[in-house]
């Protein structure tokens, strides 16, 4: 893969994060809450990362926070574990994710009134799952970034591109 393409698709998951934080504060209004009147904001990371690694979803979660002052931003970890999370990306039945993912929100009291949702990669395909499975506590938000439901960029030096770029 061209150098020039890996650039452009990190450029356009870092514009997605920059533009994801204003799109959090006022897509869905504020979900009355106790402590700030933030709307909450649940993370689920894309096969081969974990909830907390400081070099992806760690300093995502860490960016929010300091972006939206009193946020409260829930990684999501599918299992006990770091390393029992990465494997389980890769290796445990989608259901079962989903299943304990909606166990995990509807037990967290701080989620209750509503929350956004952003998913990485097929952490957004499984956050869709759950906004179609799990109405409680209710996902007001779905933001994908790389996964089906999100547009990229296609370069016009790929094969088939007929304009100076086109969305897909």
């Amino acid at each position: 893969m061209c150098l020039c393409v890996v650039s452009l698709k990190m450029a356009a998951v870092l514009l997605a994060l920059t533009l994801a934080a204003p799109v959090l504060l006022v897509a869905s209004g504020p979900v009355p809450d106790t402590n700030n009147g933030t709307v909450p904001l649940v993370l689920w990371h894309g096969m081969g990362d974990s909830c907390c690694n400081p070099l992806s979803m760690g300093s995502i979660k860490k960016m929010m926070e300091e972006e939206i002052p009193g946020i409260y931003v829930l990684s999501l970890m599918i299992g006990k574990n770091v390393v029992e999370d990465t494997e389980n990306g890769f290796f445990l039945d989608v259901n079962t994710q989903v299943s304990m993912v909606c166990s995990q929100l509807a037990q967290d009291a701080r989620l209750q009134g509503g929350y956004n949702a952003m998913g990485f990669s097929q952490g957004g395909q499984f956050l869709r799952a759950v906004a179609q499975r799990c109405p409680s506590p209710p996902m007001r938000t779905l933001i994908s970034v790389g996964g089906h439901y999100s547009q990229t960029l296609r370069p016009c030096w790929e094969p088939g591109c007929s304009s100076r770029s086109s969305w897909r």
